[in-house]
């Protein structure tokens, strides 16, 4: 009996599914209004499952009639009977003879079957043995046939499809769409992302309000003879906004946003990249005006040619590279198609990519200067219940390098800090403690540290901080602690940048050594051995001395030549390859410029050590007792024994 009303149900499910896929929305469909009428018994996977039992009942029965009632004989057996006349009737088939005998073998069982051998003188011999009944027969009927071929493959069909909808609802549909594309697909109500919500990129933002007036009118840009580009490239370190200005710009420009990412591309079967290349493409031309941006390019777009490890290449990658900068000549600006796409490893991108008429325009999207990382932090603290005494000029100074993403988590991580206290308000010192969380890591309390190591961790700490003071370096020194954090620090000092700095001289990167080094030069002046302590200072110190160099030409010995620089040859996971440019001769006297300019630093920490010995021995004492120093105790002390200043 068929469902009430089921005509104009089914009607308006597939009007309603034919318009979601216009609109290219690619998400699970959602049932009307009105609800659908249960599923019968013989639908779908449950009648593969009837076939499958009625098939094993068929067999099973005839299984067990044949055990309980025929008695399986050897075919000699049988010819021995046949001598003896004790065969009644026989059946002949292709390859077995069923018979009944005139008396039973074994108890009441009368009749028998055996294996047929080839014999043409067998209907004869049972003529000569007085059987009275004996006939050909097929071996199995027509209804047994197709239940013994087509019903096991139905059944391991129907087996196979549970498996893949236990695995996930989207395991069926990928394997049958293999070539389609996986982009999601946003519509304007969909994105609420706006320029307001992205901050400290004005330059960036100011490009990309170019591209929301050409998608809003795209003839108002060609009425001089221009075009706008066919793609823009956002390039710059993680976590500086690159998705949310793509994000900002579909919201501003009110278009469908297609989003994907670069590894989606890549299959395991070669040329189903491809496909979705195509595919994407296909689909993005169907809803222009519209923008497509590819996240994190350099997965999909990487250069072409010989690997250094495998001494191969991926013909996967290559092909789907190859398709997509096909589609990029194929595809007319004008109609209102834009591609965005984003990556923070430029330099490992084909060439072909980012010719004039592919990428034609790229946008640096880099990290903050205080005033946009004012500007980001006014953005995240909207919904922070912030004290008054929370000064955003400060904060931005104390978080210099940090990227938007860092800022977005600062903003999160203070609030949670004053939650676990049960503030009402998010005070300075929950961002500084914040900052300390982001920087060197959690607290570690339950590590406890003996007297004496507690003693060398606060001199140590204290060589770090008087260097500075002493030297009047370009950062203050914010915060000194012995509280153990992080994976391996016993203690550290806090120091935060006066102001912005983008070059730095020789002699502020020597004076630098000096400070990272005085922690060393106060273990080899108040205590009587080294420790282990100074293992991370040495590795920056050298690394900072290497480079000014090799890298910065600040050797008066070797003069303005570069030694080292990155050549395009990969290595295994993503990893570039250094390559040598100097003589052994050469690399020998950068190991004794290398050991000049450390040896010069510790030699200055250690004279600020020594003219600053009593405010060393008084502000060490302190941190013991306190375990943890602020930038105006650390000034007070220092003016109290009076100002220094040492030349380095």
């Amino acid at each position: 009996m068929p469902w009430p009303n089921s005509a104009p149900l089914a009607r308006e499910l597939l009007l309603f599914n034919q318009a979601r896929m216009r609109r290219g929305d690619t998400s699970m469909p959602t049932t009307p209004s009105k609800s659908a009428p249960p599923r019968g018994p013989f639908q779908g996977f449950g009648f593969v499952m009837i076939l499958g039992a009625l098939w094993a009942a068929i067999l099973a029965r005839d299984f067990l009639d044949f055990r309980a009632n025929v008695e399986s004989i050897p075919y000699s057996q049988f010819l021995s009977l046949l001598d003896q006349k004790q065969v009644k009737e026989a059946s002949i088939a292709t390859t077995t003879v069923r018979g009944t005998l005139k008396s039973p073998l074994h108890g009441a069982i009368t009749e028998f079957v055996t294996l047929r051998l080839e014999d043409p003188k067998l209907p004869d011999r049972l003529a000569a043995a007085g059987v009275s009944k004996f006939e050909a027969l097929p071996e199995s009927g027509f209804f047994r046939d197709i239940l013994s071929w087509i019903v096991p493959g139905v059944v391991m069909v129907g087996l196979w499809w549970l498996l893949l909808s236990r695995m996930g609802g989207g395991a069926r549909t990928d394997f049958f769409s293999l070539g389609k594309s996986k982009a999601r697909v946003y519509v304007e109500k969909d994105i609420s992302t706006r320029f307001t919500d992205v901050a400290g990129v004005d330059e960036a933002k100011a490009e990309l309000q170019e591209v929301v007036d050409f998608l809003k009118d795209p003839s108002s840009y060609s009425r001089l003879g221009g075009r706008m580009p066919k793609g823009i490239l956002l390039v710059g370190p993680p976590g500086t906004g690159k998705t949310l200005l793509a994000r900002a710009v579909a919201g501003e420009a009110g278009v469908a946003f297609f989003s994907i990412n670069g590894s989606e591309f890549v299959e395991l079967f070669v040329g189903m990249g491809a496909a979705r290349v195509r595919d994407l493409f296909k689909e993005a031309r169907a809803q222009a005006p519209c923008i497509v941006f590819i996240d994190e390019l350099d997965a999909l777009g990487r250069a072409r040619g010989l690997n250094a490890i495998t001494g191969g290449s991926n013909d996967e990658k290559e092909q789907t590279l190859n398709q997509l900068l096909a589609e990029l000549d194929g595809f007319d600006a004008t109609s209102g198609f834009m591609l965005l796409a984003a990556t923070n490893r430029p330099e490992v991108l084909d060439p072909a990519l980012l010719r004039a008429g592919r990428f034609d325009r790229q946008l640096l999207v880099d990290k903050p200067d205080r005033a946009g990382r004012r500007q980001i932090l006014s953005v995240h603290l909207k919904s922070v219940h912030i004290s008054p005494l929370v000064n955003l000029e400060t904060l931005a100074s104390l978080t210099a390098g940090f990227s938007g993403a860092d800022l977005a988590r600062l903003a999160n991580e203070a609030a949670l800090v004053a939650t676990r206290r049960k503030a009402a308000e998010v005070e300075p010192a929950d961002f500084t403690e914040a900052v300390e969380r982001i920087v060197a890591g959690l607290e570690r309390k339950t590590r406890i540290l003996g007297p004496e190591e507690r003693k060398r961790v606060a001199y140590h700490e204290m060589g770090h901080a008087t260097v500075a003071l002493a030297l009047d370096i370009s950062e203050a020194v914010h915060k000194v602690t012995i509280i153990p954090r992080g994976l391996g620090a016993l203690g550290y000092t806090f120091r935060r940048p006066v102001e912005d700095r983008y070059l730095m001289n020789r002699q502020e990167l020597e004076t630098k050594l000096a400070m990272i080094l005085g922690g060393r030069a106060a273990e080899m002046l108040f205590f009587p051995d080294i420790s282990t302590g100074a293992a991370d200072d040495l590795d920056k110190a050298t690394e900072i001395a290497r480079a000014m160099i090799t890298r910065y030409g600040m050797s008066p010995l070797l003069g303005p030549i570069t030694f080292e620089k990155e050549a395009q040859t990969f290595l295994g996971g993503g990893a570039m390859m250094r390559e040598k440019l100097y003589s052994e001769t050469t690399a020998r006297e950068i190991d004794q410029e290398v050991r000049r300019l450390i040896d010069g630093a510790l030699t200055a920490a250690t004279e600020c050590l020594k003219r600053a010995e009593s405010f060393v021995h008084g502000a060490a004492k302190r941190l013991v007792e306190s375990e943890t120093l602020l930038e105006a105790e650390l000034k007070e002390m220092w003016e109290k024994r009076g100002e220094l200043k040492v030349a380095s």
